[in-house]
C-alpha cells in the first residue's frame, strides 16, 4: 500500500524534498545550489546542478523516512516560476545556464515591445505587463544570443522549460522520452499563454519571435501523468533517476500557486502572502479573470483535472527576504539572518530612515524597472539598529503596496492574511505587518506550504485525499497577530514610505 506523497520544491536558493503521509510530512531533505551573477542584474542557475540536486534530495528523503520507491503515491513539483531554460532534446544539455525570474538583462528587449503600444499591450490576452520578470523576454534573449540554439528551435530539437517542465522531462526518462509538459500556473507566468483559453497564443509568439515547437504542453495541475493517462506518456522513471519504480506525477504547480493551495485558499477573496527572498500575495478570484488596472498580475491560481481554471490576482514582490541577507552578506550588520529581530527590536521605531530595495527596478504595483534601492531619512540618530528596522519594514510597506492595489483592483475586503515563508517567523515582523495593514494575520503551525500545496494536488490526483475538506481539515493555525497601532500613526508612517519609494524612481 502506498504510504507517501514526495514533494519536491525547487525554490530560487535551494531544492528540498518532503514526504507527506495523509496527517503531515514525515521526512526532509533540502540543498542549496549557487547564485550565479557574471554582470549587474543578471542573475543565474545551471540547470544540471539543480536536477542533481533533485534526485540526491528525493533519494534522502526516502531514506530518512525508512521508504521504498514502492511506499510512494505520486510525486509532486513546486518550482520557481519564469526561471527559464532552453535545452537540447537530444543530449538534455542546456545551451546555457537557465536565466533566473530576477534577471533584468532583457530590458532592452522588453522596451522595444512596449514602445510599439505600452507595457500593458499584452495584458487582454495575457494578464502580465512587458517586464524582465517573464519568460518570454529571456526565452528571446537566449535565441538571440546562442545561434545554436536559435538553429536547433527552427530544427525543432530545441526544448524550453521552466523549471517545472526541466524536472518533468529528466524524471520521465529525459533524451530517451522524456515528457515535455508543464501547466496552467507556469505557463501563465511565461507572456505566451492565452489566459482565457489556456493554449500558447500565437500573437504573443510572433511578437517575441519564439517558435511553437520549443514550448511544452500544458496540463492541469492536478492530474496523474503516465498511469491513467496513457496518451500523455510514461510513469515517472528512468535509469539514472532517483526512482526505481514506476510513479506518477500527479502536481505541478508554481511555487506561490502551490502556497495558495497549501493554505486551503479556495474560496475566492482568500488571501495568502509567501516571504521568501521575495514576497509573493495572492487573492483567489474563483472563475473570474481580474485584468488589473493598478499593477497587478492575472494569473491562474489553479485547475484541476475535469474542473473550470481558477484565477487569482498576484502582487510579486522582488526584494524581502534577500535584503536581510544583503544586510548580512554585503554591510556584516548582523551574523545570520534571524539576529535581524533581536537587533530591530532593541530600537522602539526607526528613527525616520527607511529603505526602498529596489536593487533590480520595483516589481508589483510599480513595475519600474528604471529604480534603484535608496536609504532616505538618515540622521547622526540614525544607528544600526534603526536601519535593520527599516530593512523589516520595508517588506510590511511593500505587502501594504499590493493590498492597496487589490482593493482598487477588484474591492477586495478580505478579513485575514493567511502568511508563511522564512521572514514570517519574525514575531516584530509580523506584528508590524498587521498593523500596517490593519488586519489580522495568521501562520500555519506547519509553513512549508508551498511543498505542501503541490502534495494535495498530487494527492487529490491519486485519490490519496478525497476532498477540499480534507485539506482544509489539515490546517492548523500556529499564531495570530492582530493589528494594534493607532490609524494616525499607520497613516503617517506609510505616507512616509510613499515619499521614499517617490525618491528611487527614474535612477537608471
Amino acid at each position: 500500500m502506498t504510504r507517501y506523497i514526495a514533494s519536491i520544491d525547487q525554490g530560487t536558493t535551494s531544492t528540498r524534498c518532503i514526504l507527506f503521509d495523509r496527517a503531515g510530512p514525515v521526512a526532509t531533505s533540502q540543498k542549496e545550489h549557487r547564485q550565479i551573477c557574471p554582470q549587474p542584474g543578471w542573475v543565474e542557475h545551471d540547470p544540471i546542478e539543480i536536477w542533481d540536486a533533485t534526485q540526491h534530495v528525493i533519494r534522502q528523503a526516502i531514506a530518512k523516512a525508512a521508504a521504498a520507491p514502492a511506499d510512494i503515491a505520486a510525486v509532486a513539483i513546486a518550482n520557481q516560476r519564469e526561471t527559464t531554460i532552453l535545452w537540447d532534446k537530444h543530449t538534455g544539455r542546456p545551451y546555457t545556464n537557465a536565466i533566473v525570474w530576477q534577471d533584468t538583462r532583457t530590458r532592452d528587449i522588453c522596451d522595444a515591445l512596449a514602445a510599439d503600444a505600452s507595457p500593458d499591450r499584452f495584458r487582454p490576452i495575457a494578464g502580465l505587463p512587458i517586464a524582465t520578470y517573464f519568460s518570454a523576454s529571456k526565452i528571446r534573449w537566449i535565441l538571440d544570443n546562442f545561434p545554436d540554439a536559435r538553429q536547433a528551435a527552427d530544427k525543432g530539437s530545441a526544448l524550453f522549460g521552466t523549471i517545472d517542465s526541466w524536472l518533468i522531462w529528466n524524471l520521465t526518462g529525459g533524451p530517451n522520452g522524456g515528457l515535455h509538459l508543464t501547466d496552467p500556473t507556469n505557463a501563465s507566468r511565461t507572456l505566451l499563454m492565452n489566459l482565457h483559453t489556456l493554449t500558447w497564443d500565437d500573437s504573443l509568439l510572433d511578437a517575441f519571435r519564439i517558435p511553437r515547437n520549443i514550448l511544452p504542453t500544458i496540463v492541469p495541475s492536478s492530474i496523474p501523468i503516465g498511469t491513467r493517462q496513457s496518451a500523455i506518456g510514461n510513469p515517472t522513471t528512468r535509469p539514472d533517476g532517483p526512482f526505481s519504480a514506476s510513479i506518477p506525477i500527479a502536481g505541478i504547480l508554481g511555487d506561490q500557486q502551490a502556497a495558495l493551495v497549501g493554505h486551503a485558499c479556495f474560496q475566492p477573496g482568500q488571501l495568502k502572502n509567501t516571504y521568501g527572498t521575495g514576497c509573493f500575495m495572492l487573492l483567489n478570484t474563483g472563475q473570474r479573470i481580474v485584468h488589473s488596472k493598478a499593477g497587478l498580475l492575472s494569473t491562474v491560481a489553479y485547475q484541476f483535472a475535469g474542473a473550470t481554471p481558477v484565477y487569482a490576482l498576484e502582487g510579486s514582490i522582488a526584494v524581502t527576504g534577500s535584503l536581510v541577507q544583503w544586510l548580512r552578506d554585503n554591510l556584516g550588520l548582523i551574523m545570520h539572518a534571524s539576529d535581524i529581530e533581536h537587533l530591530a527590536a532593541s530600537v522602539p521605531d526607526n528613527g525616520g530612515v527607511y529603505f526602498v530595495p529596489a536593487f533590480s527596478g520595483l516589481f508589483a504595483p510599480y513595475w519600474r524597472s528604471d529604480a534603484r534601492g535608496v536609504i532616505v531619512g538618515l540622521t547622526r540618530h540614525a544607528t544600526k539598529a534603526h536601519l535593520a528596522r527599516a530593512v523589516l519594514e520595508a517588506t510590511a510597506y511593500q505587502v501594504r503596496d499590493v493590498l492597496e492595489a487589490m482593493r482598487a483592483d477588484c474591492g477586495a475586503d478580505p478579513t485575514c492574511l493567511k502568511v508563511d515563508g522564512g521572514m514570517s517567523t519574525n514575531n516584530l515582523l509580523m506584528q508590524f505587518q498587521a498593523d500596517i495593514l490593519n488586519l489580522p494575520l495568521t501562520r500555519p503551525t506547519f509553513q512549508e506550504t508551498t511543498a505542501l500545496g503541490a502534495a494535495y494536488a498530487a494527492g487529490l490526483a491519486v485519490g490519496f485525499w478525497s476532498a477540499f475538506d480534507d485539506l482544509r481539515a489539515n490546517r492548523q493555525a500556529d499564531k495570530t497577530w492582530r493589528p494594534a497601532m493607532d490609524p494616525q500613526a499607520r497613516d503617517r508612517l506609510y505616507g512616509m514610505w510613499k515619499k521614499a519609494v517617490e525618491r528611487s524612481l527614474a535612477w537608471v
